[in-house]
């Protein structure tokens, strides 16, 4: 991000050479590559990247990043070369590739979300010191603004680290940040009375398969599920 040391910085490929998996992570390393047929190990570069940015994330205290001797690293073990890896861990926004803090706050900012308020998140999140493409000088949080995180019908949403909050105003992504500062775990998911996807105050339509697997054949000219199966 911006305002970090580069990705080709000196003492951060200093810092990194010599990486290499934590016990638990190296078991689950040779399982990954295993599960690919002979030949396809190359294959086994998204998960092992993965693996390898939250192993620096686990040992730096934040959300994760990958150094170019870590990717060097993850070549060498899957016989895949540097330019290779690059590639893949610049085309997918899942992997970081400069430092992030605690946090990383990845506000979406692509229409449903725009129309839907995300600029109120965004103001939320500057009252508390973030910037885009920058880290609070406390370390605790990254700011970025992304394309669709494919939570439309929840708009407006963010991404922050593994979880998804979505039906956000100014006022809930302020607690949800405040949360996280404290050192609290908020709940991720709609922050509105709404199951994952369903319309806001609950289904409109098939209302009984909320409640039970309700057996809607016979009202449409069907043949019921046989007696004793599921039914109405």
């Amino acid at each position: 991000m911006a305002g970090n040391a580069p990705l080709e910085d000196p003492q951060v490929l200093a810092l990194w050479t010599g990486f290499d998996w934590t016990p638990d992570n190296r078991r689950a390393s040779a399982e990954i590559v295993a599960k690919y047929p002979a030949g396809r190990q190359h294959s086994a570069v998204l998960p092992l990247l993965d693996m390898a940015q939250r192993q620096v994330g686990a040992e730096t205290g934040t959300q994760g990043w990958i150094p170019i001797p870590v990717m060097e690293f993850v070549g060498r073990e899957i016989d895949m070369p540097f330019v290779r890896v690059l590639e893949v861990a610049t085309f997918y926004t899942m992997f970081n590739l400069q430092p992030v803090g605690r946090f990383h706050v990845q506000v979406c900012g692509t229409t449903p979300c725009m129309l839907s308020g995300s600029d109120d998140v965004f103001e939320a999140c500057y009252k508390r010191g973030l910037k885009k493409g920058h880290t609070t000088e406390d370390g605790l949080f990254t700011l970025s603004e992304v394309e669709c995180l494919g939570a439309c019908a929840n708009a407006p949403m963010v991404q922050i680290n593994d979880d998804n909050y979505e039906d956000l105003t100014e006022d809930s992504m302020a607690a949800i940040l405040d949360a996280l500062a404290g050192g609290e775990t908020p709940r991720p998911g709609p922050q509105v009375d709404r199951q994952t996807s369903c319309p806001v105050g609950g289904p409109t339509s098939l209302k009984k398969m909320a409640e039970r697997n309700y057996d809607y054949r016979s009202q449409w000219g069907e043949t019921p599920a046989p007696a004793g199966g599921e039914g109405a």
